[in-house]
């Protein structure tokens, strides 16, 4: 995934990145796009790039108290959640809103998770019934009744299941089994033994027990079982493969029979739940670390069950404290955004709740948003703009030299085959079988979000063996984002990122090429970095490559890795080269693609000259640069780096463009800058 834009979309409409000469309004004198207050012209650009395009804006700006960072992208994320605010108000203000429409569910389920009041009146009333359920518990094959009935709620105690297209076929949905749950935010927080992440580990045991007092426990009683449930996790964790072999998609593609997996955890009754979730006439699941699921049973027969209790009951109470009263969601903030971002205070209420509505029911409110702010037309224009570049990057392919041409053909067909996908569905989520219950019936925050896990689960299962519905959505409209899918082999941009400063139709070719083209680019990069080259045209897991080309490829991602891995956010914190390593290959892709299309462009529509004393090629970079200007509390760095395959916001405005011979031309850049990168080292892959 990548990041987003602002402003007036039905302007957008009138041009084409690709085409568009229309001038500026006539009391404008030169084109928006750049706002050169932002910058500090008194550094050498040669010597602090990054600085030079943002360095008033690093000065001025202050991180707000409600985030771990900030930058570019959370600016125009914020613009545009207070537009999908407008329209909710608006809604309930007319009132007489069907609750049984979809938008009517979604503006219900806002409404009834904004009653603080009620909802602190409510207490634990809406999750009393299930840790009751889990307090009854008395015998290990209890335990299994329990995990086996209550697997519509997915709080994945254990393990976890989901579905998606086969790795082998991705024609055909299949079932995967996946690792549990972990109340931190992945192994590295548990194996570790340096002092910051014992640290945590304290701050985490200390969250544990005060969520477990205010749900009714003892400060003695919920201390001992906060250690019981830390440990249970850590052992979960020590059998997990690490985040840098999760991106391995070769280690994940594991079809097992159902007697195989029945074999690797005996004391678990595999056959009772693929039967109880309606999946008993499928024989085969994909397990994604096998290694875990044998793991389980060591868990499950030597752990006394007072602990697996607590670890179940923990589970299902850390993926509901959220909704439940301000008490409950003051901890989880406390601990989750403060210790672990470093975060001041909570954001808005409004703008808390409007991200669960967008994460868990968001395709009923992106239709109001997408009714209110983008017209169907503007599907069109966009799809011109991604067709120009996919005819850029097969120039790219088509002139590499480290490349045979038997894989080249194989780039080019996936290439051609790549689904493009704008602005909103073709064919919308239907929600009719979601219940969302206001106040007036006994509904609540917690009790909608439990509904909204059930009707998830109801329709993941019943897609196990059926035809793969290309024409899905992983992201509503009204999200400021995009993402590349390896099984869909597609990309998507949301409605919400084709907006200014990454597009705008009055704006000079460079600012826009540098903004969404860079964005496009980066995304079609995504079929064919680390991840995505494994895939072939149809999104199977499958090989193209002569083993001589995947060899110079990673030799080629091998300078790329050694270059993050020296980049250096705060004292002895490096980043990941290695776990970075398919979005900074997107980065530096979707660049080398966007500057070729700008070049096109300028030949065949003429070149406007300087703007601002910039010409068009420092004003890409500069529009690049700007997009990813950012701040972080070092808390937030320190997650970041551990948890993020981005790099950092100053790492990915100057990692790919120091690659670019285009780059030191555009800034008189020579061999005596500290941002010189010689030709030995330099990166090019597509």
């Amino acid at each position: 995934m990548i990041r987003p834009i602002s402003q007036c979309l039905a302007a957008f409409l009138a041009l084409s990145l690709f085409s568009c000469q229309s001038p500026a309004p006539a009391k404008q004198e030169t084109p928006p796009g750049l706002d050169l207050s932002l910058m500090d012209t008194t550094v050498n650009p040669a010597t602090d790039f990054y600085r030079y395009a943002n360095g008033s804006w690093l000065d001025q700006v202050e991180i707000p108290a409600d985030q771990d960072s900030w930058g570019a992208f959370d600016e125009l994320a914020r613009k545009t959640s207070e537009k999908v605010l407008s329209i909710l108000e608006s809604t309930i203000e007319k009132g007489g809103f069907d609750p049984a429409t979809d938008q009517g569910k979604a503006v219900l389920f806002y409404q009834t998770a904004m009653d603080t009041a009620y909802l602190d009146e409510l207490g634990m009333e809406p999750v009393e019934a299930e840790l009751r359920k889990i307090a009854a518990i008395s015998s290990l094959q209890e335990l299994e009744t329990y995990l086996i009935e209550s697997a519509p709620l997915q709080s994945n105690a254990f393990f976890s299941f989901s579905v998606r297209p086969s790795l082998s076929n991705t024609e055909v949905n299949a079932g995967f089994l996946n690792e549990g749950a972990l109340g931190l935010p992945g192994k590295e927080y548990y194996v570790k033994d340096d002092e910051e992440t014992l640290r945590l580990q304290g701050e985490y045991k200390s969250y544990l027990a005060r969520v477990l007092q205010l749900a009714g426990a003892g400060e003695e009683e919920a201390r001992q079982e906060a250690e019981a449930i830390f440990q249970v996790e850590k052992r979960l964790a020590a059998a997990q493969l690490d985040k840098i072999q999760k991106r391995n998609p070769l280690l994940m593609n594991n079809p097992r029979a159902r007697a195989d997996i029945a074999a690797m955890t005996p004391s678990f009754s595999w056959d009772k739940y693929f039967q109880a979730i309606g999946l008993g006439a499928v024989d085969t699941f994909t397990v994604m670390q096998p290694a875990y699921i044998k793991s389980l049973e060591d868990v499950l027969s030597e752990e006394p069950l007072d602990k697996l209790k607590a670890y179940v009951s923990w589970t299902f109470l850390n993926s509901s404290a959220k909704y439940l009263g301000r008490d409950f969601e003051q901890a989880d903030f406390d601990f989750y955004k403060g210790v672990l971002g470093g975060v001041e205070k909570m954001e808005p209420r409004w703008e808390r709740v409007l991200n669960v509505v967008n994460f868990s029911i968001g395709e009923a409110l992106g239709k109001l948003y997408v009714d209110a702010y983008f017209p169907p037309e503007a599907k069109a224009v966009a799809e011109e703009l991604v067709g120009n570049l996919k005819k850029a990057y097969a120039g790219r392919i088509q002139n590499l030299e480290w490349m045979s041409d038997s894989t080249k053909e194989k780039a080019l067909e996936k290439l051609a085959n790549l689904r493009v996908k704008i602005g909103y569905p073709d064919e919308w989520k239907d929600y009719s079988r979601l219940e969302v219950t206001g106040k007036e019936n006994g509904g609540s925050y917690a009790g909608n979000m439990l509904n909204v896990s059930r009707w998830a689960w109801q329709r993941k299962v019943e897609k196990v063996g059926q035809p793969v519905d290309k024409g899905e959505w992983f992201l509503p409209p009204q999200v400021v984002n995009a993402y590349y899918h390896p099984l869909y082999n597609e990309v998507v941009f949301p409605a919400a990122i084709l907006q200014p400063p990454y597009y705008n139709y009055q704006a000079d070719p460079a600012v826009n090429f540098g903004g969404i083209g860079a964005v496009i680019g980066h995304e079609i990069s995504h079929g064919f970095d680390d991840q995505g080259s494994r895939y072939d045209a149809r999104g199977n897991l499958k090989n193209w490559w002569t083993e001589k080309d995947r060899e110079r490829f990673e030799a080629r991602t091998r300078l790329l890795v050694e270059q993050f891995n020296a980049y250096e956010p705060l004292p002895g914190l490096f980043v990941n080269g290695e776990f970075t390593l398919g979005e900074n290959i997107g980065d530096l892709g979707g660049l080398n693609v966007a500057f070729d299309g700008l070049q096109k462009h300028l030949e065949e529509h003429g070149d406007p000259g300087l703007i601002d004393g910039f010409t068009q090629n420092q004003r890409f970079f500069l529009n690049w640069a700007t997009a990813w200007r950012s701040k972080y509390r070092d808390e937030a760095m320190k997650k970041q780096v551990k948890t993020n395959v981005h790099s950092p916001g100053k790492y990915r405005a100057i990692g790919p463009i120091v690659n670019m011979p285009a780059f030191y031309e555009a800034f008189n850049i020579g061999e005596d800058s500290p941002l010189y990168r010689a030709d030995s080292v330099r990166v090019v892959i597509w």
